[in-house]
């Protein structure tokens, strides 16, 4: 950030008025919840494996348990390992454990969503506050003194610029916001259709009752 630019985010702060601390604070956490879901989701990415998945799939349509128990062993994949964890639980409740794998990586996948949809709230209302203590500043100035007019204008443009960082705040958040839930309905739709596919699979051979050859 160039110094002259740096003087003009400064003196805009400080033009904002007391709620701009709170409203940097969010800011602050806006973006480290940012940050941190766009790591994690490319880390997600590098994970997924189709193949793998298939692989899983083929072992279990030809009736072999113990492959793919094996292929689906320490998978990075969320999608293998969820089926991984339903196989090894399949002498008590085949379906539950499945569920509760899902849960699990829904889990994980939708972490900090909830903060950023507070945020997307928060900020404009931390905007609007700054606004009326703004505009009361600007009221209780008039007629105080000869430099009545300059502080109209001041507690005028304290409003604004609070309104605005608030705004501008909720605005950056939704759309990552939207993005990231989008991405996790996409990866509830894969773990229950891999989790439909392995039940009827498993209800083909068998593998979903207890003594089953493995």
């Amino acid at each position: 950030m160039s110094p002259l630019l740096s003087n003009v985010v400064v003196d805009l702060f400080h033009q904002g008025g007391p709620i701009m601390y709170p409203i940097a604070v969010v800011t602050l956490f806006a973006i480290c919840v940012f940050v941190e879901r766009v790591f994690w989701w490319l880390r997600f990415a590098a994970k997924r494996s189709p193949k793998q998945v298939d692989a899983v799939y083929e072992a279990l349509e030809s009736g072999n348990l113990s492959k793919a128990i094996e292929q689906s062993a320490k998978a990075g994949d969320p999608v293998v390992r969820m089926i991984h964890h339903g196989l090894n639980h399949r002498h008590t409740s085949m379906q539950g454990a499945l569920e509760v794998a899902a849960g699990q990586e829904l889990r994980d996948a939708g972490r900090f969503l909830s903060a950023m949809d507070t945020i997307v709230t928060l900020a404009p209302l931390l905007g609007l506050l700054g606004t009326v203590t703004g505009i009361m500043g600007s009221f209780t100035s008039i007629g105080g003194s000869e430099l009545a007019v300059e502080k109209v204008t001041g507690g005028i443009g304290e409003a604004l610029i609070a309104t605005a960082a608030g705004l501008g705040i909720a605005i950056g958040t939704l759309v990552p916001m939207n993005y990231f839930h989008a991405r996790l309905a996409g990866l509830k739709f894969d773990l229950e259709a891999a989790a439909n596919n392995v039940l009827i699979l498993a209800a083909q051979h068998g593998f979903d009752k207890v003594g089953t050859k493995a």
